[in-house]
């Protein structure tokens, strides 16, 4: 079966997040989170990704996120092909997620 990567909405994320449904991994790079986090992210930067070291989701569905939404696709196949049930991403990463009008933090 092939792997696939599903698309949510800045919404659907920010809704997820706070109804406690959805656990945000950031896989930006720190320098990134630096200047711009998302409000509950877990940073995990792809450039060292290493699907162990995703927190413990605790019945939550991951969902990647990234700055475009190019990088949280290739977190999420490289998770799947570690074994994890981790199909979902952030489509748009943090400009579509400012382009809908949600928070973001400054330093991480």
């Amino acid at each position: 079966m092939a792997n696939q990567v599903q698309d949510l909405t800045p919404d659907e994320v920010s809704k997820g997040v706070a109804e406690g449904r959805y656990l945000l991994v950031d896989v930006r790079e720190p320098n990134e989170v630096e200047a711009e986090a998302y409000p509950y992210g877990v940073v995990v930067p792809l450039s060292t990704f290493d699907p162990k070291a995703i927190p413990d989701p605790a019945g939550k569905e991951v969902v990647f996120a990234c700055r475009s939404g190019k990088r949280s696709v290739t977190a999420s196949l490289a998770a799947q092909a570690a074994g994890l049930p981790y199909d979902k991403h952030l489509a748009g990463g943090m400009l579509g997620w400012k382009a809908a009008g949600l928070p973001s933090k400054v330093g991480g």
